[in-house]
């Protein structure tokens, strides 16, 4: 049986981008389009394989977007092991706000921090106003909550990247994050194709 490990995963970015229904995908495999945004913060708990000897057990904290709450994230990230940065990417503004979360994790997370930015609302990209990111250091996913399209692979990715050392509040590995917004190939896992 595999031995399973606990992690603190927050996820941080504007309000509307979807944050709580990428969650709830991922938890219970449920989207609802009518979905209240978070007051405050909201907690769930899944653990996802690492690999044959190893699980996570997920502590996700869904924090509230709207600018109110802002005040309230370090609270959430201080001893997270990974963060998501959440943006939609029909809403520029939103990508801005992102790289502002990145920025702050950069500065005030602990040291080691595992960050993934995904990118949201894939279903809409019709509508896609965020063209084409480019990170380094940093796991990124184009996601749908509502079709479900990656939100297993970002959280399992996410899991696989966390040192087994963070396990609780010891954090190695990763460090800087780097984006910067221009061409405008799309990419996968590892590319960032906003």
């Amino acid at each position: 049986m595999p031995k399973q490990h606990t992690f603190k995963v927050v996820l941080l970015g504007e309000s509307a981008v979807g944050k709580s229904s990428l969650v709830t995908r991922f938890v219970r495999d449920q989207f609802d389009p009518y979905k209240e945004s978070t007051i405050g913060a909201a907690f769930l708990m899944k653990v996802v394989p690492i690999d044959n000897e190893n699980s996570a057990n997920l502590h996700i904290w869904d924090t509230a977007g709207q600018e109110r709450y802002k005040s309230l994230a370090p609270m959430y990230y201080r001893n997270a092991a990974a963060a998501i940065v959440v943006y939609d990417i029909t809403q520029a503004a939103s990508f801005e706000r992102a790289k502002s979360w990145v920025k702050e994790l950069q500065r005030q997370a602990e040291p080691g921090i595992v960050i993934a930015l995904a990118g949201n609302k894939t279903d809409l990209s019709d509508r896609r106003t965020v063209e084409y990111a480019q990170s380094f250091g940093l796991l990124f996913f184009e996601t749908s909550a509502k079709t479900g399209d990656q939100i297993s692979g970002l959280f399992t990715e996410l899991a696989k990247k966390i040192p087994i050392a963070a396990e609780p509040a010891q954090l190695q590995g990763q460090s800087g994050v780097n984006l910067a917004q221009g061409g405008n190939a799309a990419g996968g896992a590892g590319d960032c194709a906003c």
